[in-house]
């Protein structure tokens, strides 16, 4: 039985969980519940702290998990990324006082830096060459330099309204781009059960970006058609009852359906219909 953990809460949770519904598994409906088992497609879920993940996946206690990629960098753990999710996605970056004249990491040498990310920023700061103390916190980082802990701050940010509330802001290149990924530990080999897992997550991910497309043109057109939705391989042409014209199915990018519905219907085309993609296998 596959071994999965999942983010038990956080922004991750209820994403998780979602995409794990649409692939066809079992969720828990008791938010207390740490382990449900999914007989009918031979998994079973542990519910852990997103920042523990990672640690469970890399021991090999774990097959797979679903976790931050900021938090699995930040381990240590001996786990890989395998699948990027596209959702939870943030900015890790440095924030200094307003006025303080800090310009790029190069400048913090020297400096103390409060951040719940101490092996992400140390990493970081070493492949620069750069020397600095770097002090863990686990909550509130925004304040550590209001109350004298620290120079500066690394947070993930992502409107920056708390740091402009706490008299901070960026400077640099960020530190990471970090989403929801999942992990495996380093080295595992060929496993069917993780594969079929992976296979059903990037069939939601395709479902997500993809639309179906129906439409009907004249039989001269499809050409010009076709260069509009070529598909993923290749759209299906049908003959229709009525002679001239043919029936086209295709898949499109869901962000632009609605442009290509417009070129279609300049070009001739009519009855063009747009269907959600609930599941399925490329």
């Amino acid at each position: 039985m596959l071994r999965i953990a999942v983010p038990n809460k956080g922004s991750l949770s209820g994403p998780a969980a979602e995409m794990l519904h649409e692939a066809g598994y079992r969720q828990r409906k008791d938010p207390k519940e740490l382990v449900l088992v999914d007989p009918e497609n031979q998994v079973e879920f542990f519910f852990l702290r997103p920042r523990d993940i990672a640690v469970y996946v890399g021991s090999g206690r774990l097959d797979v998990g679903i976790t931050g990629r900021d938090l699995l960098l930040d381990s240590g753990a001996d786990a890989e990324e395998v699948l990027a999710l596209g959702f939870g996605g943030s900015t890790f970056r440095f924030a200094r006082p307003v006025g303080v004249q800090v310009e790029d990491v190069q400048g913090l040498e020297g400096m103390r830096i409060a951040t719940s990310y101490t092996g992400l920023v140390e990493q970081h700061l070493a492949e620069r060459g750069v020397k600095a103390t770097v002090t863990k916190l686990d909550g509130a980082v925004e304040t550590a330099v209001q109350l004298g802990v620290a120079d500066v701050i690394a947070d993930v940010v992502e409107t920056g309204t708390s740091l402009r509330n706490a008299g901070l802001e960026v400077f640099g290149d960020p530190i990471l781009v970090s989403d929801s990924v999942v992990i495996r530990p380093k080295g595992a080999g060929d496993d069917a059960g993780v594969e079929q897992f992976l296979r059903r997550l990037q069939g939601v991910l395709v479902a997500r970006r993809y639309v179906l497309m129906d439409y009907d043109i004249r039989a001269e057109k499809v050409g010009e058609a076709v260069a509009l939705t070529p598909g993923l391989e290749s759209p299906t042409v049908s003959p229709l009852h009525t002679e001239g014209w043919v029936a086209v199915r295709s898949m499109v990018l869901r962000k632009e359906a609605q442009r290509i519905m417009d070129d279609l219907w300049a070009i001739g085309a009519r009855a063009i219909l747009v269907t959600n993609i609930h599941a399925c296998r490329l």
